[in-house]
């Protein structure tokens, strides 16, 4: 009896069962091989990156292909890993706070806003690493992944703003309920002859405490907008246009931060809380300086600029502005854990009677309910570019699959 063998091996009896099991194992070896790493003229030209010249994916990859690519020296490898390892950094000294002396329960309301502001880091960073592993799967999912991806920052940096708003905010919405271990801290004034003049100002309070969350929200939507087009336009200029594209929602997120820097600190000079939040400055200088180096490396392609094909796998510039960008989130967290030590610390901010905030404190509404919001209209953003990217790359998507190398499996 003859077995028949569609793996080019040669016909075999049944008794040859060495030979056999000799062609199962060639195919299963070749089956596990890698598909072949291609230069930049042998893929399509919106793969492509500016001075990258090796190391690319073929851009039909299966699921499987692409998770594996992650432990296999290619273009996308470090920026996968430089997003991805983040995540458990990020998680490590987040949740630190929670074991606090004094500290209400991780899941008391007076928490909400750090953990939106959490969720806006862990997606940020997830989506970020999954867009660079994935995108090889076609040119429409490389699209989409890249959509997400910068949905994703928006929604960061509205959690931050959210942060902003109820732990440094200069009136922040914490009010009087007499305890800590709840959803506000206790708000009582110093006698009117403690302070030579009033902490916050009445036209910065309007906006902070009316427009500076809804205006956050509304220039994330218009970020998300502008980075999804510049990817069907203005592509010429598309890492200029996307750097300064996000310079509008970090300037306006930070309001509350220079106000604190260019007023007087709402705590007493003589209270642990003045003392806990001295380091606030310093964070937040450093939160800018990373992010004046990412933005560099973003725009200027060094180091792969001056040496194009050198840093093909390691070192280029985009590996070291996701690097940037985790520092410059890292000590964005410190600033605020700063900030949360300082309102535990104090049973009482010592702000004059008359700057009391009207506003509640935390609430499921005002944190989770703006965020799912946000969410809701970018997720609707996303999916009418990802519709139009179909339409444009679907049929090229399509004739790259016809056309992807097949695997010759042979027995010898």
């Amino acid at each position: 009896m003859v077995i028949s063998n569609k793996l080019n091996c040669p016909a075999i009896t049944k008794s040859d069962s060495n030979r056999l099991w000799a062609c199962v194992a060639v195919m299963l070896l070749n089956c596990g091989q890698p598909l072949p790493l291609l230069r930049h003229t042998d893929v399509p030209p919106r793969v492509i990156e500016n001075f990258i010249l090796t190391g690319y994916r073929f851009p039909n990859y299966s699921l499987v292909d692409c998770l594996l690519s992650a432990f296999r020296p290619t273009n996308e490898t470090g920026n996968f890993w430089t997003h991805f390892l983040p995540v458990f950094i990020f998680s490590y000294y987040f949740v630190e706070v929670f074991g606090w002396e004094g500290a209400p329960h991780s899941d008391a309301p007076f928490f909400y806003p750090l953990w939106n502001y959490f969720i806006g880091v862990f997606c940020l960073l997830m989506a970020s690493s999954m867009a660079h592993l994935l995108n090889s799967m076609s040119l429409v999912v490389r699209e989409v992944c890249f959509f997400v991806d910068y949905g994703t920052i928006s929604s960061y940096t509205v959690g931050s703003s959210l942060a902003y708003y109820y732990y440094i905010h200069p009136r922040a919405g914490i009010v009087e309920t007499g305890g800590q271990n709840g959803s506000h801290v206790d708000l009582k004034g110093e006698p009117a002859g403690s302070q030579t003049s009033t902490y916050a100002i009445p036209d910065f309070g309007v906006f902070f405490e009316t427009f500076y969350i809804p205006s956050a929200c509304v220039v994330a939507i218009i970020c998300v907008l502008s980075c999804c087009n510049s990817r069907q336009r203005w592509r010429r200029h598309r890492y200029l246009i996307r750097t300064f594209v996000f310079l509008l929602p970090f300037l306006l997120s930070s309001t509350p931060v220079f106000y604190r820097l260019l007023t007087r600190s709402p705590y007493s000079t003589t209270s642990s809380s003045f003392a806990a939040s001295t380091s606030t400055a310093s964070y937040f200088y450093r939160h800018c300086l990373w992010l004046l180096g990412s933005a560099v490396f973003n725009i200027s392609k060094v180091p792969e600029r001056l040496a194009p094909g050198r840093f093909d796998i390691w070192g280029h510039s985009h590996q070291w502005f996701h690097c940037c960008t985790f520092l410059s989130i890292l000590d964005e967290l410190h600033m605020i854990k700063t900030e949360l030590k300082a309102i535990l610390l104090s049973p009482s901010l010592v702000l004059p009677p008359a700057t009391l905030s009207r506003l509640p404190g935390p609430t499921v509404a005002s944190t989770y309910g703006v965020m799912c919001l946000l969410q809701t209209t970018i997720v609707s953003v996303i999916v009418w570019f990802s519709w139009h990217a179909n339409c444009i790359y679907g049929p090229q998507s399509d004739q790259l699959a016809k056309e992807r190398p097949k695997k010759h499996l042979k027995c010898h």
